[in-house]
């Protein structure tokens, strides 16, 4: 079932409309509002929330437009709002969350690799949990979900300045942060 009948299926009362885009879309929103919140047990909570919303306004939704930029823009709100209610209080535990693993796709030659790319993946999950959470979704859109600067405004419903601007923000203060002598001065505290 393809998202067009998925969403007929729904606007004419049939729930199994929801099984075929949960099944499609499911995944897509748990890493995204994961990479936003920071925490799997909220992006769960975002993405189930997402879909309830989506489900509710499947009456309001144009059948001529695309489903996944309208539901992604839901999920990214959701997680951004989310994020910023629990930001100082969730923890980035990676270690419960396998399937987002940043450095599968490194091979470990030797225990020395094995231990550096150990390290940067901590060192990059630390750098993301510092930016705020506006700025995580604009690297999540950019970067994982590889939107352009105008598809993000579209998204996140503002202007393509303000975009830019976060975009930049978010750029410089990972650079910042993953840099050597930002990570040797955090490591000799």
């Amino acid at each position: 079932m393809n998202d067009l009948q998925a969403i007929l299926r729904l606007k004419f009362g049939d729930i199994g409309g929801l099984d075929a885009l949960v099944a499609r879309y499911q995944v897509r929103a748990l890493r995204t509002a994961f990479l936003i919140t920071q925490d799997a047990a909220l992006a769960q909570d975002v993405v189930q929330d997402a879909f309830l919303s989506a489900y509710r306004a499947i009456q309001s939704f144009q059948l001529g437009r695309p489903f996944a930029p309208w539901f992604m823009r839901i999920v990214v709100n959701g997680a951004i709002q989310t994020a910023r209610r629990g930001q100082h209080y969730t923890a980035l535990d990676t270690d419960e969350d396998d399937d987002l693993d940043l450095s599968a796709g490194i091979s470990a030659v030797s225990l020395e690799q094995t231990v550096e790319a150990a390290q940067t993946e901590a060192a990059i999950w630390a750098a993301l949990a510092d930016l705020t959470p506006e700025r995580r979704a604009v690297i999540v859109l950019r970067y994982y979900l590889e939107l352009s600067e105008n598809e993000m405004a579209a998204h996140l419903a503002i202007p393509i300045g303000t975009v830019k601007s976060r975009l930049h923000a978010a750029k410089r203060q990972l650079r910042d942060r993953l840099t050597p002598e930002y990570r040797t001065n955090q490591d000799g505290r």
